[in-house]
Order: structure tokens, then C-alpha cells, then sequence
């Protein structure tokens, strides 16, 4: 009996190692090839001109959603991308970088010119009218709600993940809150890689 249970274990240990990812192609953030969700969209630049999520491929695009008044979760996130620019060196330029302001009541062009590009001057701020901004909020399944009674200094709370498309244009992978520079980079670069 015993024979057989390890003959089992060896066998089931050697079929589910078959069905391992190839590691050349593992993300190692949330592969979510395939998810219904995302889509094109049309917001104003904080160069003030209008940008279609299409208008980028070609590119593999990260998009994520904050807001410039966003005491941790968006500079983090901002820093980090910017990091991973700088490891992926010259490929950085076939990557394009997008945020979606979830309050775009405070967040006016001129406010994400100066914040977006502090962080990579290759990043492009988006906005638009507060029912806009929930339109593609909404596509991307993005949460966002203000916190605070007054009308002027609230916070938002938001969901906190970045999305990576491919060249295509096609949504691949979600990268949670806080997962580092080097994720970024890595799913970035296999997604250059074709």
C-alpha cells in the first residue's frame, strides 16, 4: 500500500509539474489574459489634446488610476513605475505610461502636467468630465469614492491596482498595490518580448 501511495505521489508531483507555466513566459504579477473587462476610451491629456487608449499600440501600455492629492498609494505606485523605466533602459520607449485621474474635480490639466512628468517625463496624465472618468472607471471594474465632509480637503479612496496591456492592446496582466519596481519591470519586459 505504501509502495503504491508513493508511486501516486511521484506520479501526480510529475503531472502537475507538466502543467507548470513555461518559465520564460510566467508573469509575475496576475495573468488576466482573456478578463472581459477594459476597453478603448477617449480622455484629454494634461498636454490638453485628446488620447485614445488605441493611440498607443504598438506600445505595451500601463495604466493605473489616482489622483495627485493621494498621500501614499499613487506616489508609491508613480515611483515605482518610474524605477522600472529605468531598469527596462532604452525599451522604456516602447512603453507608455497612463494615468487616470479618479478626481478630476481637483486634478485640472495644469495640475497633472506638473505631477504625472515629475515622475518620468514619457508619462501622460488623463482626465476628464467626473461622468467620463466614471465611464472608463467603471469599464476597468476601478472603485473610487470621496472621503471627508468638506469639499475642498477630502482624500479618495480607490482601487489601488495597475493594469499592463499588450502591444495589441490587449488587457494581460494586474499588478497589486505595493508589489515592487522589479514586477513591473520583469512583466513589462516579457510583454516587449512579444
Amino acid at each position: 500500500m505504501r509502495r503504491l501511495l508513493a508511486l501516486f505521489t511521484l506520479a501526480l508531483a510529475l503531472g502537475l509539474a507538466g502543467c507548470s507555466k513555461d518559465p520564460a513566459t510566467a508573469f509575475e504579477a496576475t495573468d488576466i489574459t482573456g478578463a472581459d473587462i477594459g476597453g478603448d476610451f477617449r480622455l484629454t491629456g494634461h498636454d490638453g489634446k485628446p488620447h485614445a487608449l488605441a493611440d498607443f499600440k504598438g506600445k505595451v501600455v500601463v495604466l493605473f488610476f489616482g489622483y495627485t492629492h493621494c498621500p501614499d498609494v499613487c506616489p508609491t505606485t508613480m515611483s515605482e513605475l518610474a524605477a522600472a523605466m529605468k531598469t527596462l533602459g532604452g525599451r522604456a520607449a516602447e512603453v507608455q505610461v497612463v494615468f487616470v485621474t479618479v478626481d478630476p474635480e481637483r486634478d485640472t490639466q495644469a495640475l497633472l502636467a506638473q505631477y504625472v512628468p515629475a515622475f518620468d517625463p514619457s508619462f501622460l496624465g488623463l482626465t476628464g468630465t467626473p461622468a467620463e472618468v466614471k465611464a472608463v472607471a467603471d469599464r476597468y471594474r476601478i472603485v473610487f469614492q470621496k472621503s471627508g465632509s468638506d469639499d475642498k480637503n477630502y482624500t479618495v479612496d480607490h482601487s489601488a491596482g495597475s493594469y499592463i496591456l499588450d502591444k495589441a492592446g490587449k488587457l494581460r496582466v494586474f499588478v497589486n498595490y505595493g508589489a515592487g519596481a522589479k514586477v513591473f519591470a520583469h512583466d513589462i519586459d516579457l510583454l516587449l518580448r512579444g
